[in-house]
């Protein structure tokens, strides 16, 4: 049985959990956010991608 999750999804709840335990606040949040989503529309983001595609696969190719 395999789980399926989100880079995305995962980051978000990683973030939320972090505003709401107050380890970072709305404003670097905010700068967090922003600071993703310029970084994807830069040349990067296709190297980026590639990296955490090998690592995705890495973890899938690890048995137990």
């Amino acid at each position: 049985m395999a789980i399926s999750l989100s880079v995305v999804l995962l980051l978000a709840i990683i973030l939320v959990v972090l505003m709401r335990s107050g380890s970072i606040k709305a404003g670097p949040a905010l700068v967090a956010i922003l600071f993703g989503f310029f970084l994807a529309s830069t040349g990067m983001a296709d190297d980026i991608q590639r990296f955490l595609n090998s690592i995705a696969e890495t973890i899938n190719s690890i048995s137990f």
